[in-house]
Parts: structure tokens; C-alpha cells; sequence
């Protein structure tokens, strides 16, 4: 799959999820066979350029390209200023968020409240477009409600607008994450329009991959959820794709090793103080199906010192070696 100029390695992408896809998860997840790893959520208002969240969310220090940034907002022009703002800063791809449930973004009227007017997100695409000369995508949902779902014509309006990628997660905006998603209306607006699709929602292992890509005849996946804890997920999907066959999962010895680099990363990202209260989500994603997980999440929520938390790590996974060979 292409996105303008860039030739996607794999066509599994990792989605942008604010807190979550900082620069040490999205090279870690490049690193474990994502095509494309889209940045956290960065407002298009300049006020807010300065705080220290949105510097080290523009941060991306030996980024592996095409480096992807998503940006929100509501006004067509600070859109298109912000779009200049990133690519000036190492951005190579611009991706407008138009699919973001949550209700601090769709209060002001960004993210998926902007599919309830079209005018409106025609202004917006065509301002950004024609601000930058590197790709622009877009990521949308189905429509605002079950009652007024719009994808099709929004992604009409994306394809004249010059979008080269649209990204669809399968449920409105009132959904959220919850029920079934609408993988009929990925593949209906994929049967409208000639440029990219990208189909996202639930798509949490390799055979669910294959049944999405089939259905929907989409040009490529886009995971979220089912990569925290879970990085080698595209891999294993990648690795069903090309052979069919199941990658086996990775051993013990491997899952302390890929977490502990994955801390030391955050730490050296972050600071020792941030780094380590950001760890704990990570820690307890990579380890909740372990034996006497939920005791360990308790203890290691507590825990301030990095190496006391790497040292907390390995001894964890220690123990589960010990409780396999002895089961």
C-alpha cells in the first residue's frame, strides 16, 4: 500500500491513541513489523504548542519514516497552519482526526463531531491540502449516530479534497468502542472511492485480520487496543498474511526483554519521575495474563525508582519461568 510517495513496508498500521502511541511504543511497534505508526493526537491550537505534553509529542528523534502526525481542531485555517507547523517539524504525513469519540474533543466540536457538518470538513480538508506539499490522510468513523451514518458521502468528499488514505473505525461516534462493528459500511466506502482504505474496529489477531481485509477489501488494517501489551501483534498478523500459517508466541524470556527496553525507553523519554508513572500501564498490559498478575500491578503501582521497577520486572517474570517448569 501506498501513501503518496511511501511505499508502507506492512499493511498493519498502529493507530493513534493519545497517552498510548508515544515515540518509544510507536518504534517499538515499527520495530515489530508496523507499516505505519501514527502519532498521538496534537491540537492544531497554537497555545497550546509550548506545554511540555505537546513538545514531546512533536518529538520524533530517529523516527523510523514515513513519520505520520495526527492533528486536531475545528477552524479550516489554524488546521492548515498547524499542518505547516508539523511537516516544518519532521512530519511527513499529516493525519486529520475526524473519528476521535471522546467528549473533551467533540465538545468543542473536533474529532467525530465534525462529521455532522460536511461544509465544514470539506473547508478543513481542502485548507489542509492545500497548506502542505506531503500527504494528507484522514480518519473518520461511520457517521454521529446509528440514524445519521454519512460515511460514504464524507469519504466522497476526502477522495476530491486530495486525501490519499482514509482510515475507517466501523462505529459512529455515539458507539464509542462498544457493539458491533460495521464492517458492511468499511466495504461500502471502499467500493465509492478509488484512493486508499484502511479498515479499523476489533481487529485483535491474525485470523480476524485476514476476515477484515477479505470482507471489507480494504488496503490495510489499522490496530489500537489489541497492541497494548501486545506489540509483536503485527508480526504475528504480517506473518499469517504472507504464509497462513500462526507465528508462535513469544517465549517468556522474550516478553521481559521486549517490556525492559520498553521501559528503559520510557524513562529515558520521559524522565525518571514521568517515565515511571507512564511504565505502569505498560507493565500491566504486558503482564495481565500472567500468573498472579493483579498482585503484582499492585505492588508495582507503587514502586518510583526506574531501576527498582526494572528490577520489579525481571523478577516477575522469573517467577512465571519457575511456575512453568514446575507446572
Amino acid at each position: 500500500m501506498n501513501i503518496g510517495p511511501y511505499q508502507l513496508a506492512s499493511p498493519v498500521i498502529l493507530a493513534p491513541m493519545a497517552g498510548i502511541t508515544d515515540q518509544p511504543f510507536r518504534q517499538l511497534c515499527r520495530q515489530l513489523g508496523a507499516g505505519l505508526a501514527v502519532s498521538e493526537m496534537v491540537s492544531s491550537n497554537p497555545d497550546l504548542r509550548n506545554s511540555r505534553k505537546t513538545q514531546l509529542r512533536l518529538n520524533h528523534t530517529d523516527e523510523s519514516a514515513p513519520i505520520s502526525v495526527q492533528i486536531a481542531g475545528t477552524e479550516a485555517q489554524q488546521m492548515a497552519e498547524a499542518a505547516r507547523y508539523n511537516m516544518d517539524r519532521g512530519a511527513q504525513i499529516i493525519d486529520l482526526n475526524m473519528g476521535c469519540p471522546a467528549k473533551k474533543v467533540c465538545n468543542v466540536a473536533a474529532g467525530s463531531a465534525l462529521l455532522k457538518d460536511e461544509k465544514k470538513v470539506a473547508d478543513i480538508l481542502q485548507a489542509v491540502v492545500n497548506a502542505v506539499d506531503i500527504p494528507v490522510t484522514l480518519k473518520i468513523r461511520t457517521g454521529w449516530d446509528k440514524e445519521n451514518k454519512n460515511a460514504v458521502d464524507i469519504a466522497k468528499i476526502a477522495e476530491s479534497s486530495g486525501i490519499q488514505a482514509l482510515t475507517i473505525h466501523g462505529r459512529t461516534r455515539e458507539c464509542k468502542f462498544n457493539g458491533e462493528v460495521e464492517y458492511d459500511t468499511i466495504a461500502e466506502v471502499k467500493t465509492n472511492i478509488q484512493i486508499p482504505v484502511i479498515a479499523n474496529g476489533d481487529i485483535d489477531s491474525p485470523e480476524k485480520a485476514k476476515q477484515v481485509l477479505d470482507y471489507t477489501n480494504a488496503d490495510a488494517i489499522m490496530i489500537g487496543r489489541a497492541a497494548q501489551g501486545r506489540p509483536w501483534i503485527f508480526r504475528e498478523i504480517n506473518y499469517f498474511l504472507e504464509t497462513g500459517q500462526t507465528l508462535a508466541p513469544p517465549a517468556l524470556d522474550e516478553i521481559s526483554e521486549l517490556l525492559q527496553n520498553h521501559l528503559i525507553n520510557l524513562h529515558l523519554f520521559y524522565g525518571e519521575y514521568m517515565g515511571v508513572r507512564i511504565a505502569r500501564k505498560h507493565i500491566n498490559w504486558y503482564c495481565k495474563q500472567q500468573q498472579g498478575a493483579e498482585e503484582f500491578r499492585k505492588r508495582i503501582n507503587t514502586i518510583e525508582n526506574p531501576a527498582q521497577q526494572l528490577a520489579e520486572v525481571v523478577a516477575f517474570f522469573q517467577k512465571q519461568k519457575e511456575l512453568n517448569i514446575a507446572a
